[in-house]
């Protein structure tokens, strides 16, 4: 029984690879390894980074202001959006020191930057390890691939020196030539799959923190922005270049409603 069943499958075909052959399964074992590490770390990360935001998301709607849940010091590690709530509220914080109660236009400019910063920072963190993944998608059936033409190459030069072909003679060497292939479609093929998921969870997060941001930019003008008064003058980068008496118009989306994202 044990023959039949070496003789019948996978093991038969590894048994009669050659050193080429088990090299190239070799490589392509490191590779799925490592891209199924990658798998379980970002299935992890997505998952607390939901749990995390979801926390935070409704401490911030009990709170009566924006910066709250910063001057509390509280912290939602893991959250995205958290982070790019930290990085807006630190730099709102100072324009606050430096301007006093309200901030000017170009002020809140630099809290936009700093929202910006965070949000930047955010999706490298989620997009990281993603191209391992791709790496191993486009790369392991070729990989495989290689060993296949390989080992192939190898039963047909065989084949030439004895001088007898007959499938009895093949078999053994296309058979190993053959499960290299196998092993590369087995490395792309759970991350072809896990990889769409990740990307469409990792895009959902984003949209996320697009509109929380959008939110704050508004919250942000609408407690915190100093109104213009008449006489000011027109600062270096032009946002009070509008003549006295008028109101700079500060580019804002999103609802001005605490606690509503």
């Amino acid at each position: 029984m044990a023959i039949e069943l070496t003789s019948g499958g996978i093991g038969f075909a590894f048994q009669h690879a050659t050193l080429e052959g088990k090299i190239t399964i070799s490589v392509l074992g490191v590779f799925s390894l490592v891209s199924w590490t990658v798998i379980v770390g970002k299935f992890r990360q997505l998952r607390k980074a939901r749990k995390q935001t979801e926390r935070f998301l409704a401490a911030y709607a009990q709170g009566t202001s924006p910066l709250e849940l910063f001057e509390r010091k509280l912290a939602f590690a893991g959250s995205p959006m958290f982070e790019v709530y930290t990085e807006a509220c630190a730099e709102l914080k100072k324009q606050l020191a430096k301007y006093g109660g309200k901030v000017p236009v170009h002020g809140l400019s630099a809290v936009r930057i700093a929202i910006e910063r965070g949000m930047g920072e955010a999706a490298v963190d989620l997009e990281s390890g993603m191209i391992i993944l791709g790496t191993a998608i486009s790369g392991g059936p070729f990989v495989g691939l290689l060993g296949t033409v390989w080992g192939v190459m190898d039963t047909f030069s065989g084949i030439a020196r004895v001088q007898q072909a007959s499938l009895t003679a093949m078999a053994p060497g296309v058979a190993a030539a053959l499960i290299a292939t196998v092993a590369g479609l087995l490395v792309a093929i759970p991350s072809l799959f896990c990889y769409n998921y990740l990307v469409t969870r990792t895009r959902a997060i984003t949209l996320e923190m697009d509109n929380f941001s959008a939110h704050l930019d508004t919250v942000f003008a609408t407690d915190y922005l100093r109104e213009r008064k008449n006489g000011d003058l027109t600062d270096s980068s032009g946002a009070y270049g509008q003549s006295a008496g008028q109101e700079q118009a500060y580019p804002l989306t999103g609802s001005a409603h605490h606690g509503v994202v």
